[in-house]
């Protein structure tokens, strides 16, 4: 009964991948706690939700029915990325650099609670340039998939390297006093894992409930790391209240939406998310967090989220949240079915709509401009990728044979995500 059970979830997860990804934190965190603690907006959550899974639900629903799942990128996905040459190696650099880059920029004063408080941006030249490698992190994990998929580097090894990429968030947020980008790159690598076949559905829930047994432990020692840079902290929220996401969330339906608070535009997507701040020293710091919570009344130098569903509704109003999430998950099904299999830079791209607009803790619209900001930091990547990439007499043919029969390696074919027949 259980092997059924875990089937059908797997067989959700194949057909609905991003529906699952935006429904699985409230289904397991938000909901259930706002059902406990007799949350009176507990009605307007699930409206929220139910009107972001309708657009992911009818857009995922009509590429089922356009291309069925026998068709899926399933056939083809090992012969695409096995043809790129040294990518195992490569996906090792990046993580390498990734986190050597966001330590020297913590160390140097980037994105910490000391200079978000203080309105500050990092000037040292080091800090600008580790900016630089932006979304690095999240290359490298999707590298590292795309090395699993193409057989270039087996599970354990690829497991491994993301616990390397994970053991630099916890040191960055060790220096920046901010904990919450852990919990935002766990949850991501978490769905893109077990979208991809990297983990099974009963390794996800198992980090899951270690990480809500470590959060007290985590939230103590953020709050000292606070205390010993001379930031002062709240004592009497302790870390039960700040996982009391469901009213957070529920706190938009006290507004009249949507709201104008001077949130980027156009203009500002281009500038912060195209162009590099080493070729813009001289832009301010964005964050609609702070906008945010200078309209709720508070100051500058704190920010409030909705989290990302209340953020569209906050800020766009009903009709923006099925059309905004609607309008991802059709991005992200172009990214894994258009044209066959994806390879590595389509891998990429997707894993950074999952890291950014799709991920439940990201906030509108800045998750957006950081997809901008990861592909651009990406580029000289891809053009690696590109010059790297084998190229063998009869390649095409070859995977035309192979698309035939089953081309994934052992350890692809007994993983439990989109990569199973």
């Amino acid at each position: 009964m259980a092997g059924n059970s875990g089937g059908r979830v797997v067989g959700i997860l194949r057909l609905y991948p991003v529906t699952v990804l935006v429904m699985a934190p409230y289904a397991l965190l938000l909901i259930p706690m706002a059902v406990i603690y007799h949350n009176p907006q507990t009605t307007f959550i699930l409206r929220l939700l139910g009107a972001a899974l309708v657009g992911t639900v009818l857009v995922e629903t009509a590429a089922v029915m356009v291309r069925p799942q026998r068709r899926r990128w399933r056939p083809g996905v090992a012969a695409v990325n096995a043809s790129h040459r040294h990518q195992y190696l490569l996906a090792r650099l990046v993580a390498m650099v990734s986190v050597a880059a966001s330590i020297t920029a913590a160390q140097a004063g980037q994105g910490t609670i000391f200079t978000q408080l203080g309105q500050e941006v990092a000037t040292s030249p080091v800090a600008r340039v580790a900016v630089l490698s932006a979304g690095w992190s999240y290359l490298a994990f999707a590298l590292l998939l795309s090395s699993f998929l193409g057989g270039h580097a087996n599970r354990t090894r690829v497991l491994c390297w993301v616990g390397f990429l994970v053991a630099g968030h916890f040191a960055t947020a060790a220096l920046t006093g901010i904990t919450s980008p852990i919990f935002g790159f766990l949850s991501f690598v978490a769905g893109a894992g077990a979208i991809c076949g990297l983990f099974r559905i009963r390794e996800v829930v198992m980090l899951g409930a270690v990480l809500l047994l470590a959060w007290p432990t985590l939230f103590a020692l953020r709050n000292d790391i606070r205390v010993d840079g001379g930031v002062s902290v709240a004592y009497d929220v302790s870390a039960q209240d700040r996982m009391r996401l469901d009213l957070q969330l529920a706190h938009a339906a006290e507004y009249d939406v949507p709201v104008d608070v001077g949130q980027p535009g156009p203009s500002e997507f281009v500038r912060y998310g195209l162009v590099p701040r080493l070729l813009d020293t001289d832009r301010p710091t964005i964050s609609t967090g702070a906008l945010i919570n200078q309209y709720l009344g508070g100051s500058a130098t704190s920010s409030y989220s909705f989290l990302a569903l209340g953020n569209v509704y906050f800020l766009v109003g009903w009709l923006g949240v099925p059309l905004y999430y609607a309008g991802w998950a059709a991005f992200a099904l172009l990214l894994l079915r258009l044209r066959g299999a994806p390879g590595p830079i389509r891998l990429s791209l997707f894993c950074f709509v999952l890291a950014g607009p799709l991920l439940w803790s990201s906030g509108y619209p800045d998750a957006m401009i950081a997809f901008l900001q990861h592909m651009v930091a990406a580029l000289p990547v891809f053009v690696l990728l590109l010059l790297l990439k084998r190229r063998t007499p009869g390649r095409h043919s070859i995977d035309r044979k192979l698309e035939g029969r089953s081309p994934l390696p052992a350890n692809v074919r007994t993983s439990r995500g989109l990569t199973e027949g």
